[in-house]
């Protein structure tokens, strides 16, 4: 692993294990697209990749990696979790720009009962704020 990426990958894990914010900030790109597991139109804004990406570290727990295959700009970071009582696996596909800020994050997990779980907390955490929700299940 490169020098660029192994200190990109201690931020990261920062932002993750101890819920570092200032990190995740410094982090995500203004040009920033979040594709969501729960959601079908991806977050483009700064704003709303860290109200989403903030929120999904607190909800998701005994967080775990375990396998990360990182390949120049590219990676894609297989984890376990927690949400609610459900167990939950995913991947983490992230794309970092020449300046080392993530462009591109995309997330999926399995299986449907964790996503559930995941997105309905989520809601409930967007509504709080005075956010828009929409039904996860139509």
């Amino acid at each position: 692993m490169d020098q660029k990426n192994k200190a990109l990958l201690e931020k990261w894990h920062k932002v993750v294990f101890e819920k570092d914010l200032k990190s995740l900030n410094e982090l995500i790109s203004d040009r920033i697209t979040l594709y969501s597991p729960v959601v079908f139109k991806p977050k483009s804004t700064k704003d709303e990749a860290m109200f989403v990406l903030s929120n999904v570290i607190e909800v998701l727990t005994d967080f775990k990696y375990h396998r990360e295959f990182l390949d120049g700009n590219n990676w894609a970071l297989e984890f376990s979790a927690v949400v609610n009582g459900k167990s939950v696996k995913g991947i983490d596909l992230i794309q970092f720009n020449e300046e080392g800020q993530i462009e591109n994050f995309e997330v999926l997990i399995r299986p449907l009962s964790g996503l559930i779980a995941l997105g309905e907390d989520m809601n409930r955490r967007f509504a709080d704020a005075g956010k828009e929700t929409k039904p996860l299940i139509k």
